[in-house]
């Protein structure tokens, strides 16, 4: 099939590299606010695992072109993609209306953004045609693995109000759907609101998950053994149970408040999600006052190691990450922070721009703790899960590790010596045996 895609989203470079890598034919269009030569500087898309050759082989193959870059693709197209940020929402419209009157003859349009519930239906009528129909192609993917829940979806939420528009949505995805069929169709309005439905969810659990382990903190209980109770019942079920130092990122955060946004233009204001969303901009905070409880409030001069900028491990994006709240508070009481993330740093930088007070490091995570009174866990990228604990014990002055993402055993890491503090977890060297 021909297309042409709209957006320099994740999701447009994504479906660009997998649809011209089963054969279509691809043209695909960058918005003008990223356009191609600055996608290939960016970080998020460079460290995207396997996207960037499988966008070079589509090139490279002559299933796809990219605008700025090489000459389009001429003729006819069968499905108009768009996959643009919510903020490009104004300009969709215009987008449909100059793409319809290029092509001739049927058209699909696939709305792959995150828009209002009902923009699907207001695209459409921009289409010029009752046969030129529109469709929701919700957007499902995971950053840090685009290309892997795309070619191997769990699912594809489709909105879809027509039975040839589902047909020609399925040959597209065709190579997608062999195993067994995950295409799950259901009105356009209804898989809108499913996926803001679906996050709010998400973010609820973790959120009231977060809520029990400041229970359980000021209980003097361990919050795992109640998240193992929880998940254990059918009803509950352990996915998105794990308590940590806030979720951020650019969509999950955009989209609850996408949520909240359709809540409040229906007069139905939610007190529930704005508990959610002021759960986790507190909990950001959760492991700076851990710190100032430690040291009883004599901040001003010290040293602290950060592992992990990055709103998600396999991700170089800061987006509303819990290192931005965590360094404001940290730098207002004169901490220097060495901070060391794999991929994150350059994205941190263009951030906060030059801080005398912070030290960026991307090769050694453990040249950031040289010098340094305590560690902080932040973002759990998978070598910071085994560390060379006797080199830790030995580098912290203070021997203090704050894991912000639960993923260490506080005995374990008491026997080394050190105090740990987690997120409704603790353990001091007293209470195990030494080594």
């Amino acid at each position: 099939m021909r297309l042409e895609i709209h957006g320099s989203e994740l999701a447009a470079a994504t479906a660009a590299a997998a649809l011209s890598w089963v054969g279509h034919q691809v043209h695909w269009v960058p918005n003008a606010s990223m356009p191609w030569s600055s996608l290939l500087e960016a970080d998020w898309l460079r460290r995207e695992p396997d996207l960037m050759a499988g966008l070079q082989d589509g090139r490279e193959l002559g299933t796809l072109t990219v605008a700025g870059s090489d000459t389009p693709q001429s003729g006819p197209i069968d499905i108009l993609w768009l996959a643009l940020s919510p903020e490009q929402r104004d300009e969709a419209g215009e987008l449909v209306e100059q793409a319809a009157a290029r092509h001739a003859g049927a058209l699909i349009l696939v709305n792959n953004s995150t828009f209002p519930v009902g923009e699907t239906e207001r695209l459409e009528s921009r289409l010029g045609a009752p046969e030129r129909r529109a469709v929701a192609l919700v957007d499902m993917l995971e950053e840090g693995r685009a290309w892997a829940s795309f070619t191997r979806a769990g699912r594809w939420l489709l909105g879809c109000d027509d039975d040839h528009a589902e047909a020609q949505v399925r040959e597209l995805l065709r190579a997608f759907n062999r195993r067994q069929d995950v295409v799950q169709r259901m009105p356009r309005r209804a898989a809108e609101l499913t996926k803001l439905a679906t996050i709010g969810m998400l973010a609820t659990r973790i959120s009231y998950m977060n809520e029990i382990a400041g229970l359980a903190d000021s209980l003097g209980v361990d919050v795992e053994h109640v998240r193992q109770g929880m998940g254990a019942d059918s009803r509950i079920g352990y996915e998105y149970l794990y308590p940590g130092c806030g979720f951020g990122g650019p969509n999950f955060s955009r989209d609850l408040m996408r949520l909240a946004n359709v809540q409040e233009a229906s007069g139905q204001h939610s007190a529930l999600l704005e508990q959610v969303l002021d759960i986790n901009e507190q909990v950001k905070e959760t492991l700076f006052r851990k710190l100032w409880i430690h040291f009883h409030g004599r901040l001003e001069g010290r040293t602290l190691a950060i592992w992990g900028a990055a709103f998600k491990p396999g991700s170089a994006r800061i987006d509303h990450a819990p290192v931005l709240t965590l360094l404001k508070a940290l730098w207002a009481q004169g901490v220097k922070v060495r901070l060391h993330d794999p991929a994150a740093t350059a994205a941190l930088r263009a951030e906060v721009g030059d801080q005398p007070l912070l030290e960026l490091f991307d090769a050694d995570p453990y040249a950031a703790c040289e010098g340094a009174d305590a560690l902080m866990l932040v973002t759990e990228w998978k070598h910071y899960w085994n560390p060379d604990w006797a080199r830790l014990a030995k580098q912290l002055r203070e021997g203090l590790l704050l894991d912000g993402r639960n993923i260490y055993d506080p005995s374990h890491v008491a026997s080394w010596g050190l105090s740990y503090r987690g997120i409704g977890r603790r353990a001091d060297p007293a209470q195990t045996s030494s080594r």
